[in-house]
C-alpha cells in the first residue's frame, strides 16, 4: 500500500546496501498503466545486487529498484488504451527487446535480443528499475491478465516458471525419458515440476542440502540424490540433464551423468570469464550442449496450465514477508540449507513470519558465504 509520505520500495544502493525507501508516485507514459503490487519473488539476481552491488556483469552504478518477479493488480490503465483494464489482477512479463539495427538474433528469439532490458536490471545505464513497490508504472504489454481465483502464492511464481518452462523446451521431447535436474533450489524445483506437466519418464533431482530435494520430491521427481554421491550421479546416464545450479561442478556433473548423444541444458548462469569444463567427454560422447536463458512467450502457456490447474508449483514458496522486513527476507532468501522461495507482500496477503522478529540476522558476508556453498538454486 502506498502510505502518507510516499511509495515504498525495496532498492539496492550497492554491496551490502539494501534498504526500503520512499519514492514519489510514479509518472505514467502514455503507454504504461499504473499497477498496485501485491506479490514479488526474490530471485537470484536480486540477491547478487544486495550481496555483490553487481549481478555477473552488470554493476551498479546507481541506486536500483529491485524486482522482476511480481503480480498486481491494476489500478490506472494505460491512457493509449492498450492493455488490461482497471481492476484487471496481472502477471508481469518483465523483458523489453533491443532496439533494430544491432547485431543479429532469431526473430522468434527476442530474449536473445542485444541491448533489451530486464526489471530490476543494471545491464543498462539508466539502470531499467524493477517492480518491487508499492505502485509501479509498467508498459502495457509486459501485461498478462490472471484470474483472480488463482492462488498467490502459485501466481507468484508465473516469472520464474516461465524461465523452467523455456528451459524444458530447450531440452526438446522430454516425454518418458529420464531427466537429471542438478540443483534443486527455486528454479530446479519448478523445473522439476514443469518436467512432470510435460510428461518426463523418470525426473531425478540433485542438490546440496535435504531441505530442497524434499521440496523436488513435494513437486514431483521420482527420486532424488545427494550431491555428495559423486559415483552414483556420475552413472545414471541420463537423456537430459538441466543444470540449474549456476556452477562449474554442477555442469561437470551434467556431462558425467549424460549419457551418450544426450542433452545437458545449461540453465544456471555461470560467472563471468572463462571456466573449466569437460569439453574433451561432451565431444566424445557427442553431448548437445544448450543454453538457456529467460523466456519468450512461454510465460502464456504456464498461465494457461495454471489457470487450468494442471500444475501446482506453490511448495517452492517457504516464506513471505511483509515489504518491510525486506532486509530479513533477504537475509532468509540467502540461506540456501532452509529457503526455497521467498515472497515479498505488498498489500499485507498471505504474509507470515519466518523467525521471529527480533531473531537475530546474519551479516551480508555470512549470507554471501551461504549463497556460495549452494549446488542449486539460480
Amino acid at each position: 500500500m502506498q502510505t502518507a509520505a510516499g511509495v515504498r520500495a525495496v532498492v539496492a544502493h550497492g554491496s551490502g546496501d539494501l534498504r526500503v525507501d520512499l519514492l514519489a508516485e510514479p509518472a505514467l507514459g502514455p503507454d504504461e498503466a499504473l499497477v498496485a503490487i501485491e506479490l514479488g519473488g526474490i530471485c537470484g539476481s536480486d540477491l547478487h545486487y544486495w550481496l555483490h552491488g553487481a549481478a555477473g556483469e552488470s554493476i551498479l552504478r546507481d541506486p536500483l529498484v529491485l524486482g522482476h518477479e511480481v503480480i498486481g493488480r491494476v489500478v490506472r490503465p494505460a491512457g493509449d488504451g492498450t492493455g488490461p483494464g482497471e481492476g484487471t489482477r496481472v502477471a508481469v512479463h518483465p523483458a523489453t527487446a533491443g532496439p533494430a539495427g544491432g547485431p543479429r538474433f532469431p526473430a522468434d528469439r527476442p530474449n536473445l535480443s542485444p541491448g533489451g532490458t530486464y526489471l530490476g536490471s543494471a545491464a543498462t545505464h539508466p539502470h531499467r528499475d524493477g517492480a518491487f513497490a508499492d505502485l509501479v508504472a509498467l508498459p502495457a504489454r509486459m501485461l498478462r491478465p490472471i484470474p483472480d481465483t488463482l492462488d498467490p502464492r502459485a501466481a507468484a511464481l508465473i516469472e520464474p516458471l516461465s524461465v523452467a518452462w523455456h528451459a524444458v523446451r530447450r531440452a526438446g521431447d522430454v516425454a518418458g525419458k529420464r531427466v537429471l535436474v542438478i540443483g534443486a533450489g527455486p528454479i530446479g524445483a519448478l523445473v522439476v515440476a514443469t518436467l512432470r506437466h510435460h510428461g518426463a519418464g523418470e525426473v531425478i533431482a540433485t542438490d546440496l542440502f535435504e531441505a530442497p530435494l524434499q521440496r523436488a520430491v513435494g513437486l514431483g521427481a521420482h527420486r532424488t540424490v545427494p550431491a555428495s554421491e559423486g559415483d552414483l550421479l556420475d552413472s545414471l546416464d541420463a537423456d537430459v540433464v538441466i543444470e540449474s545450479s549456476g556452477s562449474v561442478p554442477g555442469l561437470r556433473t551434467a556431462i558425467r551423468a549424460a549419457t551418450r548423444g544426450g542433452r545437458v541444458v545449461m540453465l544456471g548462469l555461470l560467472p563471468p570469464g572463462d571456466q573449466p569444463v569437460l569439453i574433451s567427454m561432451a565431444i566424445a560422447r557427442e553431448l548437445e550442449l544448450v543454453g538457456s536463458f529467460r523466456f519468450n512467450d512461454e510465460i502464456d502457456e504456464v498461465i494457461a496450465a495454471l489457470s487450468a490447474g494442471e500444475i501446482d508449483p506453490s511448495a517452492v514458496v517457504t516464506h513471505v514477508f511483509d515489504v518491510d522486513r525486506a532486509l530479513e527476507a533477504f537475509h532468509v532468501a540467502s540461506d540456501a540449507s532452509t529457503s526455497g522461495k521467498v515472497l515479498l507482500s505488498f498489500s499485507g496477503t498471505d504474509v507470515e513470519a519466518s523467525q521471529p522478529r527480533d531473531a537475530p540476522t546474519r551479516s551480508a558476508q555470512q549470507a554471501e558465504s551461504s549463497a556460495a556453498s549452494r549446488f542449486g538454486g539460480r
